[in-house]
């Protein structure tokens, strides 16, 4: 009995050791060639296996693209919620998106994953979104730490927010043009929510979506 369950927990850890080692080869063959440039074929060459092999771990492209999802966004959630060093409010708001900002820009590819729709088809696995979702809560917090709590004005900060960072990794990659513009954004989306009247319209239905988690 001992035997077996050893030899059971062996080919698990077995298993999920080239599970992940396929993952780190599909990151590495992205961050090269970008999202689009993922075929089974190259995928395997990286990885050092045939590309029959890479459908025993995997049924699909996009189940690769679900686990490259997973892994990205456990990446986000543990690096959003690490420890600020501020006590403001606003402070703590404003460092949240520069670390957003700098988690965008180091890595092209897993922002586009992340936060935009660039695969025909796929849509991430609850489980593997569960982390967006965890990182979107923190997100709420700080907001309502600075009084923001109305719907309208979390899609606005998703907007506001993306948009810098959308910017900068499509037309200044390496540079700062748009992220340092920041703290000012920063400054006038909080000096507009908080001089606004609460709506009276009725809260619009929640959607899935892949804003922002700052």
């Amino acid at each position: 009995m001992i035997n077996s369950i050893e030899t059971t927990d062996w080919r698990e850890a077995r298993r999920r050791s080239a599970h992940d080692a396929i993952i780190d080869a599909a990151w590495s063959l992205v961050s090269e060639e970008g999202l689009a440039g993922l075929t089974l074929r190259d995928l395997a060459h990286r990885a050092g296996i045939t590309a029959p092999t890479v459908y025993v771990y995997f049924d699909s492209k996009n189940a690769i693209y679900d686990a490259m999802f997973g892994r990205a966004a456990t990446e986000f959630d543990e690096r959003m919620a690490e420890p600020f060093h501020y006590e403001d409010p606003r402070e703590v708001l404003a460092a949240s998106v520069r670390r957003f900002s700098e988690f965008c820009t180091n890595s092209p590819a897993r922002y586009q994953l992340l936060f935009q729709r660039t695969i025909p088809g796929f849509e991430p696995s609850p489980e593997s979104y569960a982390p967006a979702v965890r990182a979107l809560a923190g997100a709420r917090e700080r907001l309502a730490l600075n009084g923001i709590t109305e719907a309208r004005h979390v899609d606005m900060w998703t907007a506001l927010i993306t948009g810098l960072v959308d910017q900068q990794v499509s037309n200044d990659p390496g540079g700062d043009r748009w992220t340092r513009l920041i703290d000012e954004s920063v400054d006038m989306f909080l000096a507009h929510c908080q001089s606004t009247p609460p709506s009276r319209k009725p809260a619009s239905r929640p959607t899935r979506t892949r804003g922002i988690q700052t």
